[in-house]
């Protein structure tokens, strides 16, 4: 019996990108806070007896169906951690962008893991589950938690945080694939060009990390600690958001390659978000509305001006467990 597992999609508040070189094993640090959102793709996990290996089936054809899919790998590996045997076939209803900075992929992979787990009726440790994800994607490990996120080392390393008010969103996926390589290694030559250095970018991100925490402070959780939810709630943290200066670095070397991306997000900012950003590497870039209504206008103003956008919604840790 297939196992149906639905794979949220996330967001990117903010992102800062350490200087190349810096970790030694050709990775970058990252500071970011993830965020997931309600938009999502739906993966069928069935795990056929007497045969052995992995299938992936999609019918859209930008998703591979080998090897190099997040799913195959989490599955070999996943199989092989619960000492399972079976061909795992995964069918994948493909909603989110390729290559989108949504972390489709990523949460597909995720997705893959409980599916199989629940096909089994075996659950892997924690501890496993989180070496096998940050061994499939540097970002895999975040949907593990949902919710508000803080990603830190190449954004493997997943605390989870006070969850935000529910926010209304808006994502414009343009007809643009940005690959995240590229992205990184424009990153690096932005270093030879401008001056920037190792140490200034490290101050960078450890301050990203202190007004993160003084904004989620002051508005996600009580003086006793216990999270506080609310739309009441939304613009004034939004607003406070923008006062912080948290920023993508990807906008810096993304833009210029794909001016058009910049244009999505002048005309997300017309529309009335509070606060736009290109979210991962992109080329998704959204916008966080303080109400439901804004947002859905918001859509509506984007997709008559040819931009594809749709209204969602931020959803918390234990929105994205009930629901998944």
């Amino acid at each position: 019996m297939a196992v149906a597992i639905q794979s949220f999609a996330k967001i990117n508040v903010g992102l800062y990108i350490g200087a190349p070189g810096a970790r030694g094993d050709g990775f970058h640090d990252l500071r970011t806070v993830y965020q997931t959102i309600a938009l999502h793709d739906t993966l069928k996990v069935e795990i056929k007896r007497g045969m052995s290996g992995v299938e992936i089936r999609c019918k859209d054809k930008r998703v591979p169906e080998d090897e190099s899919n997040t799913c195959w790998k989490m599955a070999e590996r996943v199989m092989k951690a619960l000492r399972a045997t079976g061909r795992v076939v995964i069918s994948i209803d493909k909603r989110l962008p390729v290559q989108g900075g949504l972390g489709a992929a990523s949460g597909n992979a995720v997705a893959t893991l409980i599916g199989i787990e629940r096909a089994c009726k075996r659950r892997l440790e924690a501890a496993e589950r989180l070496r096998i994800c940050a061994e499939v994607g540097s970002d895999v490990p975040l949907f593990l938690l949902g919710g508000t996120v803080l990603g830190l080392g190449r954004g493997e390393q997943v605390y989870p945080l006070p969850d935000l008010p529910d926010l209304d969103v808006v994502v414009a996926t343009p007809e643009v694939g940005v690959s995240t390589p590229a992205a990184f290694k424009a990153w690096d030559g932005l270093f030879d060009r401008s001056g920037m250095t190792k140490t200034a970018q490290s101050a960078k991100l450890d301050s990203f990390s202190h007004h993160v925490y003084e904004w989620l402070d002051r508005y996600c959780c009580s003086p006793t600690g216990v999270s506080t939810r609310g739309g009441n709630r939304a613009e004034p943290l939004l607003l406070d958001l923008v006062r912080t200066g948290i920023e993508n670095d990807f906008e810096r070397v993304v833009f210029p390659q794909f001016p058009e991306l910049r244009d999505v997000k002048r005309a997300m900012e017309h529309a009335g978000a509070k606060y736009a950003s290109l979210s991962g590497s992109g080329s998704t870039v959204y916008g966080l509305f303080a109400g439901k209504a804004a947002a859905v206008k918001a859509a509506a103003a984007l997709q008559a001006k040819g931009i594809p956008a749709v209204a969602t919604k931020t959803l918390s840790r234990a929105q994205y467990w009930r629901q998944m």
